[in-house]
């Protein structure tokens, strides 16, 4: 029998009544979003033309200018119905903080009246200390400062306009994810540019782009409810997997429960309301496993808008009885959730560096920038791969069904014969490396179909796919900056580099196509091995990245490491990224969440176990003592010989499993202990990845045998065929 039984009719029906909008998206896109067409409507000429002037020049707005900016702003916002104005900033907690203050001042008459000032638009004080910060501040050491992100628009949620800022201590470090994605862009933008002018002196300015793909699971709420370890912690921390799941390969792209796609529909209007341009949805691989992916941005309005998505679907979700778990790993035994980076950089003269083009030219500087970035992947893998690290996504990783904790770069067929042949490569081999081959598929009602340059490979974790690289080991509940810090400063670092060796060369006497040419073919020779196409989920790979030198750690506090090695201390201070101070405290931060998230799992696991598990466990197996006593009273011993080796062996396990699930508990409770008492961030979170983790493991699979042999009508928790299946 199937219980939680919580979709009738009657919601299905109001679920399906999404309003939908008369009006097509044109018209209602950017609704809630201070954008330029909202500036010219409420700002003066003067103010609006210097607010756009510093926006595309990325210099600082004048001070005598932000009353201005900020009164239009007020006045546009309570024209949409907004009653309050905060400040919303990205802290070291991968999600978004936001302190609200209505309009309101008194008027000296006994009175108020709405003001805002250009002071309160460019600078707040939040408490710095209140937030993660690696020591940076201390209880007695409070003030911190947020600052008006001019590039990122403003815009309106519910009755409160939201400006984004930045957030950096009184002392000036960064205690956000913002202020050095910011730099990590500005760094990239400078070295790119230079490398670019070789080949088009024109170019002013090399723009990052981003476009993430979001996943994410969803679950009828009152399961959801009936479920603490996912109301605490985001995922199942037991549960044995259901007779179906996704080995049928049926969900993916399948057709779209009608629940869901109100609730999609939904979503996607509130959506570009905000200007976050969503495109593309659909089914994943796993059951209740959803998709959502919109147009390609610049890297920091990008961020913006992901970390806005995954608060509007909570709230979305919630109107359509969903919640929605973004955990990167929330039921075992299927699919977890990755929020693939796909990542680019374009030229405000409109080329994309990672495109082949139909000239010589176009494609050596296409060779210059993949073999760039090829370099800066293989110095900074071990970083990397630290950068999308979290106590979540090491569920994730190293699975057969996401990328393997190896980061290797995916190139495809065609160009990795090109970088297999560097050594013979000359100028006049530079043509044609953009045109795409043929395939006839047999039919005369297809037309031929156009490959493209690469195939896909969705083992690897940092592929390049025809115009961009999709790193694909982030993951679903991280914040996009964190990969995109590490990535944009580890290619400026080697983009500044390399032009300097080829200005070296220059002035030495080469021409500079020669000088280019013989600085690629070095890079490739000595970064080719960061290079693999083949299947990155196979022991043969493990053991072939290990003699290649490339950094196979898989245990997460251990991978924080790579922050502090000299050669990422030394990358970031060149680019301006991060202070060694900086990240010297954001290594304490990933240390500390990830014992903090450990440490919750492992609680919430004991009072599982111990409060909800065992007692019905037990009265179970007293349900079967009983009946086996009945058994033997009523039957004469031959004839009820066998039913009561049947029931005894039942008994037998479930006293079996009991007992190593009180061991376990006490075990990891004394491991717990044990760890809290350790003072060195790093030193506890190995402890708790050592000795906590494997108790908690032992527990789970005692506890999802115990179910297949407790009576389901007696089991406390919804189980997996009743979560994965929305009705």
């Amino acid at each position: 029998m199937l219980r939680f039984k919580v979709v009738d009719e009657a919601f299905n029906r109001k679920a399906l009544a999404v309003e939908i909008p008369a009006e097509r998206p044109e018209s209602y896109f950017g609704k809630y979003v201070f954008d330029r067409k909202k500036m010219v409507e409420y700002l003066p000429t003067e103010a609006y033309e210097a607010l756009t002037n510093a926006i595309d020049k990325k210099q600082s707005l004048p001070r005598e200018v932000a009353d201005a900016v900020a009164d239009g702003m007020k006045r546009w916002a309570i024209d949409n119905g907004a009653r309050h104005y905060t400040h919303w900033f990205h802290p070291l907690t991968d999600g978004t903080a936001e302190k609200h203050d209505a309009f309101v001042v008194l008027d000296g008459q006994g009175g108020v009246m709405e003001e805002f000032s250009g002071k309160l638009l460019v600078q707040q004080e939040p408490d710095a200390s209140s937030f993660p910060n690696g020591g940076i501040r201390n209880t007695f050491e409070a003030r911190g400062y947020s600052a008006w992100d001019i590039s990122s628009p403003a815009f309106i949620m519910g009755h409160t306009l939201c400006i984004p800022t930045i957030f950096i201590s009184y002392t000036g470090e960064s205690l956000d994810y913002k202020t050095p994605l910011l730099r990590a862009i500005n760094a990239v933008d400078k070295a790119a540019t230079r490398v670019a002018r070789y080949f088009s002196p024109e170019v002013k300015q090399v723009v990052s782009y981003l476009g993430w793909e979001q996943e994410y699971f969803l679950v009828d709420e009152a399961l959801y409810s009936a479920r603490p370890d996912l109301m605490l912690t985001g995922r199942t921390l037991m549960g044995h997997e259901s007779a179906k799941n996704q080995q049928l390969e049926d969900h993916y792209f399948g057709a779209i429960p009608s629940r869901v796609e109100a609730f999609m529909l939904d979503l996607e209007i509130e959506c570009h309301k905000l200007g976050i341009p969503a495109k593309t949805r659909h089914n994943e691989v796993a059951p209740n496993q959803f998709e959502l992916a919109p147009i390609f941005e610049e890297t920091n309005l990008a961020n913006d808008h992901n970390l806005l998505l995954m608060g509007l679907m909570s709230e979305v979700a919630r109107r359509h009885n969903f919640r929605v778990l973004l955990h990167e790993k929330p039921f075992s035994g299927i699919n977890g959730s990755g929020k693939h980076n796909n990542w680019s950089l374009g030229t405000d003269t409109g080329r994309m560096l990672f495109a082949p083009g139909k000239t010589a030219d176009d494609n050596l500087q296409f060779l210059t920038f993949i073999a760039n970035v090829m370099a800066a992947v293989h110095k900074h893998d071990a970083l990397l791969k630290a950068s999308i690290m979290s106590a979540t996504n090491a569920h994730r990783l190293g699975g057969n069904e996401a990328p393997p904790a190896i980061i290797s770069i995916f190139m495809g067929s065609r160009l990795s014969r090109v970088l297999d042949n560097i050594e013979s490569l000359a100028e006049s081999d530079l043509e044609n490396l953009a045109s795409k081959e043929g395939m006839k598929v047999g039919l005369t009602q297809i037309p031929e179909i156009l490959l493209d340059n690469t195939d896909r490979n969705r083992t690897s974790p940092f592929a390049f796919t025809g115009n961009r690289f999709e790193f694909r080991a982030v993951g679903s509940s991280a914040n996009c900056a964190s990969a995109m810090i590490a990535l944009n400063a580890a290619v400026a670092a080697q983009l500044q580099e390399f032009a300097s060796r080829v200005d070296e060369r220059v002035s030495s006497g080469e021409t500079l196509k020669g000088a280019i040419l013989t600085e690629i073919k070095q890079l490739i020779r000595e970064h080719r091995c960061i290079v693999f196409d083949g299947n990155g989920y196979s022991d043969q790979w493990k053991a072939e990245a290990a003699r290649r030198g490339l950094d196979c750690e898989t245990c997460a506090p251990k991978i924080f490491d790579a922050y502090l090695k000299p050669e990422s201390i030394e990358m970031f201070a060149l680019t301006g990224v991060f202070s060694k101070v900086e990240l010297q405290a954001r290594n304490e931060v990933k240390w500390e969440m990830y014992t903090k998230k450990i440490q919750i799992e492992a609680r919430v696991l004991g009072d599982l176990a111990i409060n909800h598990v065992i007692p019905v466990a037990t009265r179970y197996q007293s349900v079967l003592l009983d009946n086996l006593c009945k058994i033997k009273s009523l039957f004469p011993a031959d004839k009820c010989r066998k039913i009561s080796a049947e029931d005894m062996a039942a008994i037998e396990r479930i006293s079996e499993h009991i007992a190593i699930i009180r061991a376990e508990v006490t075990a990891m409770i004394n491991a717990r202990k044990a760890a809290n008492r350790i003072s060195d961030e790093r030193e506890k979170a190995l402890a708790y990845h050592d000795t906590v983790l494997p108790a908690m493991q032992i527990i789970r699979d005692k506890i999802d045998e115990l179910e297949l042999d407790v009576d389901d009508e007696m089991w406390p928790l919804p189980k997996y065929r009743e979560l994965l299946f929305i009705r």
